[in-house]
């Protein structure tokens, strides 16, 4: 038996056709704003004028060589080395950011371990983090970026 192609069977496939294109958008959509906190600045303006400024002291930091390793220790407890310091810093702070921002930053605060290295004074909760941190010898500053997993 041979059927005929109607109109009633166009229709279908274009029905079919876009409720399958909006549905993955929807979810896709669903997706994107559940797990993105929107904030990548505050104010791009105010973060525009400061760039170039930023890119010079990364530039410094770069310059000074220090190279940061970032470990977590028995107790939740966040510990940094630095190789190649010289001077070695003498002060270390640092925010962990939840990558995807779905928890709160956390501010952490460092003391000299036996070692040599730095030894977060506060636990950090576990999971994936970024640590961003701030080390200081003299008027050096450096700053950097680790992941922390």
């Amino acid at each position: 038996m041979n059927r005929s192609f109607t109109g009633r069977h166009m229709a279908l496939i274009l029905v079919a056709g876009f409720g399958v294109v909006i549905a993955v958008n929807l979810v896709m959509a669903r997706l994107a704003v559940s797990t993105f906190g929107g904030v990548v600045v505050e104010n791009s303006y105010v973060a525009s004028q400061n760039f170039n400024r930023w890119l010079d002291q990364a530039e410094r930091s770069k310059a000074l060589g220090w190279t940061a390793q970032v470990v977590g220790s028995e107790g939740d407890r966040v510990v940094v080395t630095f190789a190649n310091a010289n001077p070695a810093p003498q002060t270390l702070v640092a925010v962990a950011r939840h990558p995807l921002g779905r928890l709160p930053d956390v501010r952490l605060e460092f003391e000299r371990g036996a070692d040599g290295g730095f030894v977060s004074t506060a636990a950090l909760p576990t999971g994936r983090w970024v640590l961003r941190m701030e080390a200081t010898a003299g008027e050096h500053l450096w700053r950097g970026e680790q992941p922390l997993q």
